[in-house]
């Protein structure tokens, strides 16, 4: 290795002597003694060939950093290379797809554009039924009139501490008497009877609207009708009306509807009847009331006064004891009228004749009678709505006839005005007698119409029938005329509004006068509430009827003449779910208990006696409301 660089250092030497030489070529050519090389020559060869060394060295790494960078270059170039054929390859294969998908994005496109035209009418379609529907849920269009369903599905019970053999419809004036068998056992009825239908309609004209009403429940009871097996009750006619009601503010109605004597919650408009709240579809003792046909007039004056006159169906009912055969009032049912002719109980009687021969009679009860009405019950009120209340003030017009028979008790004691000295239908006539009375309502509703509270009084001769407790509207006299009952009613109510509860307190009663005469023919005093009559039986229990082990027996001397009806009622309502809350009305789910109790006080008789009939009553509902 020392060779070789002392060999390198004299050929890197060698050419300045050559050059030299070359210098003086035109000098004299001398042959020069070579200089003799020292150690320090030697010294600075080496040095010098270090150095070289040093920067072959760094050269040398110079050259493989490049060659390491180039080789990274080459694999980028061939990975770019590669990279860029996959990415041709992959571009010729979208611009493939690309053309492909164009197609198929003009086809979705043109399918979006059709689906959006789409749901725009659909959403538009359903923006207009919901609308519609948030208008007007309940209603239904039949050519040029809006139909509205409406009613309720019942499920009810009753519990009486004192049986009375009747479903949800309590006959109060039916209260028993202590000694009576029903008095000394409870009954539980359950019932789905209350269940009603209605439908409304309604046409609107230039200057009118036109309505037409109908309603039924099956609180009725057909011939087959029973409570054992298949509880087959019919339905019955609840109201029937037809009106016009114009701009002007007349309105005209006609048909079976509730009497004009019934309260309403505003004006005098139908349909806005303000009766109890209660489960009994008797209501409460002491609300005036009735359903019968009517023709009315009404004049609405800015919705602040209203008054109306109505043209009613009119009857009567008669209570008396001791009369004699001299008058008539009406008949039972004629089936081929369609009136109730069906017979309720019969009973016979026998007697020997002067041969020996037996003749026996047999007289039967009619379910329902109906009188000989000379003319109809007119009515006539005017309602006020000052702001602030609701009054009402109305009157009534009746009119009662009988036929009378002064000889039905002619003897040769007692001869009749012709002479005659057996009983006979000689002389009769007709006698008529008129009644009626006024009465007054006023209702108020306080903290935003959350409480309401109500005033009802009615009084007058001969209006028995217009009120729940069904106390008689006349007696007879002795001589077969007709002697009305004076009467009072009233009714006291409370109710408190939630927006999910309604809780009812009512306090009611009926009251009815004495009417009675003497009868100096057959020397009896004869009518109703006489104190010459007996109610010593009224607290003794009789053997049953007939041995069937269904009809109880009947008390004697026990004439217990209602003399007044008291009442008081308490319950809520609960509804569950109220569809009228919500955007879309779905109808209404309710239930309540009832807590009634009733005091029948009788008028006292000779023997000073006047017994009651209580009975404490429990009802349960729950209905489902169509919206």
């Amino acid at each position: 290795m020392k060779l070789a660089l002392m060999l390198c250092a004299v050929l890197i030497l060698t050419p300045g002597l050559t050059a030299q030489t070359s210098t003086d070529s035109t000098a004299p050519v001398k042959k020069a003694k070579p200089a003799p090389i020292t150690a320090a020559d030697v010294q600075a060869l080496k040095d010098a060939i270090a150095a070289q060394q040093q920067t072959l060295l760094q050269q040398q790494q110079e050259i493989q950093r490049l060659e390491q960078q180039l080789q990274q270059k080459d694999q980028s170039v061939q990975q770019a290379q590669s990279a860029a054929s996959d990415a041709a390859s992959k571009a010729d294969a979208a611009s493939a797809q690309a053309s492909q998908s164009q197609e198929q994005v003009t086809a979705l496109k043109s399918d979006v554009t059709d689906l959006k035209t789409g749901m725009a009418n659909t959403v538009q379609t359903l923006q207009e039924t919901q609308k519609a529907v948030s208008e007007a849920p309940t209603t239904l269009h039949y050519r040029g009139i809006t139909l509205t369903p409406g009613g309720f599905l019942a499920a009810e019970t009753v519990w009486r501490s004192r049986a009375l053999a009747s479903d949800v419809n309590t006959p109060f004036n039916s209260i028993t008497m202590p000694g009576a068998s029903q008095s000394s056992t409870s009954e539980f009825f359950g019932s789905g009877r209350q269940s009603r239908i209605s439908l409304l309609a309604t046409g609107k004209l230039k200057s009118a609207l036109l309505s037409g009403y109908y309603e039924a429940d099956f609180l009725s009871a057909a011939a087959t009708s029973n409570n054992n097996e298949s509880n087959s009750y019919s339905l019955r006619q609840r109201q029937v009306w037809g009106q016009a009601a114009f701009d002007n503010g007349w309105s005209f109605t006609g048909g079976q509807m509730w009497s004009l004597v019934t309260e309403t919650r505003h004006g005098m408009d139908n349909r806005t009847e303000a009766t109890p709240l209660t489960i009994d579809a008797n209501y409460n003792v002491g609300f005036t009331w009735a359903r019968q046909y009517g023709v009315r007039l009404v004049k609405n004056f800015g919705n602040k006064v209203w008054f109306g006159a109505s043209v009613e169906n009119s009857q009567a009912t008669v209570t008396t004891h001791n009369n004699a055969a001299n008058f008539l009032v009406g008949s039972a049912g004629a089936s081929g009228g369609l009136y109730n002719a069906a017979i309720s109980t019969c009973s016979s009687s026998s007697t020997v004749g002067t041969t020996g021969a037996v003749t026996t009679t047999t007289t039967c009860s009619p379910i329902a009678t109906y009188s000989f009405n000379p003319a109809p019950d007119i009515i006539a009120k005017l309602v006020f709505e000052p702001g602030f209340g609701h009054y009402e003030v109305f009157g009534l017009f009746s009119r009662f006839r009988d036929r009378v028979f002064p000889c039905a008790e002619a003897s040769a004691t007692f001869p009749c005005a012709n002479g005659a000295t057996s009983p006979t239908a000689a002389l009769a006539y007709n006698a008529s007698v008129n009644g009626g009375g006024v009465g007054a309502n006023a209702r108020w509703s306080f903290v935003n119409k959350h409480l309401d509270f109500g005033l009802h009084g009615f009084g007058g001769s001969g209006i028995g029938r217009y009120a729940s407790g069904g106390l008689p509207d006349a007696s007879i006299n002795g001589d077969g005329t007709l002697h009305l009952v004076k009467e009072l009613q009233g009714l006291a109510t409370v109710e408190i509004h939630a927006p999910r509860t309604d809780i009812y307190f009512n306090t009611g009663s009926e009251y009815a006068a004495r009417t009675a005469s003497f009868d100096p023919i057959s020397g009896k005093v004869v009518g109703y509430g006489a104190p010459s009559f007996s109610n010593s039986g009224c607290f003794t229990e009789t053997l049953p009827q007939n041995g069937t082990g269904f009809l109880p027996g009947s008390l004697s001397s026990c004439t217990s003449d209602t003399r007044a009806l008291i009442e008081g009622t308490v319950g809520f309502w609960y509804r569950v779910y109220d569809g009228s809350l919500e955007k879309v009305n779905r109808g209404r789910i309710q239930f309540g208990p009832q807590f009634s109790y009733v005091d029948r006080q009788t008028w006292s008789g000779a023997d000073g006696l006047a017994p009651h009939g209580l009975d404490a009553m429990v009802f349960t509902s729950f209905r489902y409301y169509l919206p």
